[in-house]
């Protein structure tokens, strides 16, 4: 039976965010951390989670996204099992897409399982584009939300919070998610994409 209650919640505003708004350049920050104003807006969004009996919290692998499930649901009152996952990363077009090693992650973050990740977990397949790092290219990213779609359907808990990006998350539902905003979706809606801005 498929879940009755699904919400994604884009991570905080990490330190790529910031520099990307105010120059609109990359700033080269792999695996970018959440800014101050990052943990802030994490914090802010605990407190309606909180009143959500989760079963499942699903997180990406990317530090910021780590940083925000730790930031909203540390002690939540229903104590629902912490997940990491891959599949929901963020499409890698820029510096920040690109991970840390999953031995690297497992001693940055001890209370999160790890171990079921390949030591590199990100898009490593394709030759380092100019900007330095390998691009996904769009059809194997397509394929990784239609996995995560029914990844999704097939999970057994009812309520389940999924933390993770941007660009994927507008791909999974159609809509562009600012920093720790959140959506319910419905896995049996097909989103209906614009092109990019």
């Amino acid at each position: 039976m498929a879940p009755t209650c699904i919400i994604c919640i884009r991570h905080g505003e990490s330190t790529f965010n910031a520099h990307h708004r105010a120059t609109g350049r990359d700033p080269g920050h792999i695996d970018a951390r959440l800014s101050e104003l990052g943990h802030r807006q994490a914090a802010a969004a605990r407190k309606a989670m909180q009143t959500i009996p989760f079963e499942l919290v699903v997180t990406s692998p990317l530090t910021r996204a780590i940083q925000t499930t730790i930031g909203i649901f540390e002690g939540h009152p229903a104590k629902p099992r912490m997940l990491v996952e891959v599949l929901h990363r963020e499409c890698q077009e820029s510096s920040c897409d690109v991970g840390r090693a999953a031995s690297v992650l497992a001693e940055e973050f001890p209370d999160f399982d790890v171990d079921h990740l390949p030591e590199i977990w990100w898009h490593d397949a394709d030759a380092v584009q100019a900007k330095g790092y390998p691009v996904e290219p769009p059809h194997l990213f397509d394929q990784r939300v239609a996995g995560f779609r029914e990844w999704l359907r097939g999970r057994p808990e009812a309520t389940i919070a999924v933390v993770g990006h941007s660009t994927f998350f507008y791909h999974l539902t159609g809509q562009w998610l600012a920093n720790c905003e959140a959506i319910e979706i419905d896995l049996d809606v097909e989103p209906q994409l614009r092109a990019y801005a």
